[in-house]
């Protein structure tokens, strides 16, 4: 099939990279956001999927709104067979998902219905699930609710992070979004609606929510903690100051005061409502990523002083 491939981030390559090694498929074009700041420097970047599509001598499309009359019109000289979409970040007008005969196929990181929305992997961590995945479906107006093609399953690890389990999940999802276009060729592959039940919904997780709070129990912040690594980026406040927290690690059987800091040379533990936690990498706020330990050495916090 002729293929334009929409996607944004690092977490689409991997099924861009499949695609166009496909001898099935010809990617004749991708969709991408508009080029934008990032790094230190602020400097204005293209996104990683145009960068390689760039590469690989892809044509790239940056449209400011996926309803811009210019990309209707050059989409529909295109004439895609289908639109495959991993992570393009952008809302599609019906105008756009009427133009390719096989419509626009979605890569989305959970179980539909479970976890419809921009934050899939992590609230399946924030809310301890064992199982999570990666489903294609045909895209409709409803957020995230078109029928699915198929899915892959991947176990939640006690120490994954959202980044460390979107990573695998990009890859066996790579494979996924390959077999169900292939079906869809061939015609071989039937699209099945979503069932009623056990919908739920993952909004984007902002800065805010991901502050800690040291009264919950310690397993509900380990894995606030877990869910906003690398972004959000969990934090708290020492001496009116933020700080970012790494992933940390449950000590059973040590109890100091919700929030309370028990520093050594080496290690620091914060109380909860239950158990320890004992933190591996901080970020203080203006300064670098370091180890928890090397932070206290410098702060020297004071018996009983807590995070807030």
């Amino acid at each position: 099939m002729r293929l334009v491939f929409a996607g944004t981030p690092e977490t689409a390559l991997p099924s861009l990279r499949t695609l166009i090694d496909s001898p099935r498929h010809d990617v004749v074009a991708v969709v991408t956001r508009p080029d934008a700041q990032s790094g230190r420097g602020r400097k204005v970047h293209p996104s990683p999927v145009a960068e390689l599509a760039e590469e690989a001598g892809i044509e790239v499309l940056r449209p400011q709104k996926a309803g811009d009359p210019a990309f209707l019109d050059r989409l529909r000289a295109l004439a895609p067979d289908c639109c495959p979409v991993v992570a393009y970040g952008a809302l599609l007008p019906q105008v756009a998902l009427d133009i390719p005969r096989h419509g626009w196929i979605n890569l989305h990181f959970s179980l539909l219905p479970a976890w419809r929305g921009a934050a899939p992997v992590q609230h399946a961590i924030l809310h301890g699930d064992e199982i999570t995945g990666a489903s294609t479906f045909q895209i409709v107006k409803e957020l995230d609710a078109g029928p699915v093609y198929g899915v892959v399953t991947e176990e939640i690890r006690a120490s994954d992070t959202s980044g460390t389990l979107l990573e695998r999940l990009s890859v066996s999802g790579a494979g996924l979004l390959a077999a169900t276009l292939d079906g869809v060729e061939d015609g071989t592959l039937e699209a099945r609606p979503q069932p009623a039940d056990g919908v739920t919904i993952a909004p984007k997780i902002s800065v805010a929510d991901a502050r800690v709070d040291w009264t919950k129990p310690a397993m509900h912040v380990d894995r606030l903690i877990r869910a906003c690594t690398p972004g959000p980026g969990a934090w708290t406040e020492f001496r009116g100051q933020r700080v970012k927290l790494g992933a940390a690690r449950v000590v059973e059987g040590e109890r100091p005061a919700p929030g309370e800091i028990v520093a050594t040379k080496t290690s620091v533990l914060v109380g909860t409502a239950t158990d320890a936690l004992l933190l591996g990498e901080v970020q203080p706020q203006g300064k670098r990523l370091m180890q928890a330990g090397e932070w206290a050495r410098g702060v020297r916090p004071e018996a009983k002083e807590s995070f807030t």
